[in-house]
């Protein structure tokens, strides 16, 4: 995944200068490289999965038995799609939101790129993410609860020390930072202002995808998915809401507002957590497994 990914940026880069600035299409030959660089990436993992020994066991060739499979992944995939999408498009709504304010230019130009450096940031514990949800449902599989609880604590430290160093290059070049997306000092500033607000988000937003991941690692999306609309929805956008055009704190109430959705989020996912049952969870996954043979058998028959 990493090697086909890598070489995807590789097409990317190179796509994306010649179309963008070698031919006539502008920005409309960025969006085509992102799109076609993509489609390479797809391309290249559905030739692997395709030849690979390592795919060989796991391949299914029966259509009956792919479409017996296909309830079950969207009982998993849909919550899991949910936990994501609902977090993402909160942090769009701010823009739009930004969009209503006096100088609306400025505020949705500070909070597009407030947003970049978050969602570039998440791909880092998204990572940690993903370890700590392989690991956990591997180790629950395996019947090993102690090694699952095991996991989940180097995840969390982890999660911990990863934000410690983005912050400590963020806050002290925060008054420069800017100046990577933009050359107007009045962004530069107003950047700068909200910085510490973005440190915040950095550290809770480690800690929640560490739990989101843990969360899935046990097969509990679906609480996942409702803790997110909680914390975003009924949290999150309101708060942003009334300190942006109540208080007047403009495009850092928004964010605060979103601050405070995370930090929410986070803490009702560690509650979640510090409270699972491993053993229990351990169980219901070794039960899972053993339920698979006899719905076939049902099928069968």
């Amino acid at each position: 995944m990493f090697l086909s990914s890598f070489a995807a940026v590789l097409l990317h880069t190179c796509l994306c200068r010649f179309l963008t600035y070698k031919t006539s299409m502008g920005i409309a030959g960025a969006a085509l490289s992102t799109g076609l660089a993509l489609w390479f990436n797809v391309i290249l993992l559905v030739i692997y999965m395709r030849y690979s020994s390592a795919c060989e066991k796991s391949r299914a060739f029966v259509f009956k038995e792919v479409l017996s499979c296909v309830k079950e992944i969207f009982s998993y995939g849909v919550p899991s799609a949910a936990m994501i999408c609902l977090e993402w498009w909160s942090f769009e709504l701010l823009i739009l939101l930004s969009g209503l304010l006096p100088d609306s230019m400025l505020e949705t130009s500070v909070l597009s790129i407030c947003l970049t450096i978050a969602s570039l940031h998440f791909f880092v514990p998204y990572g940690i993410s993903a370890a700590a949800s392989t690991r956990v449902s591997n180790e629950l599989g395996a019947g090993n609860p102690k090694a699952a609880r095991l996991s989940v604590i180097v995840a969390t430290i982890i999660g911990l020390i990863e934000p410690i160093m983005v912050v400590t290059v963020l806050l002290p070049w925060r008054h420069v930072f800017g100046y990577i997306f933009s050359n107007e000092v009045e962004v530069v500033n107003y950047l700068a202002q909200i910085i510490p607000l973005i440190c915040i988000s950095v550290f809770m937003d480690s800690l929640q995808a560490v739990f989101s991941g843990v969360a899935r690692g046990t097969g509990r999306q679906h609480i996942g998915a409702y803790i997110n609309l909680g914390a975003y929805y009924l949290v999150g956008i309101p708060v942003a809401a009334l300190l942006c055009f109540v208080a007047k704190w403009r495009g850092k109430g928004l964010w605060a507002g979103i601050v405070s959705g995370t930090t929410v989020q986070a803490l009702v996912l560690a509650l979640v957590t510090a409270s699972t049952n491993w053993q229990k969870q351990a169980n219901n996954a070794r039960e899972r497994m053993q339920e698979k043979p006899v719905a076939a058998n049902n099928g069968a028959a």
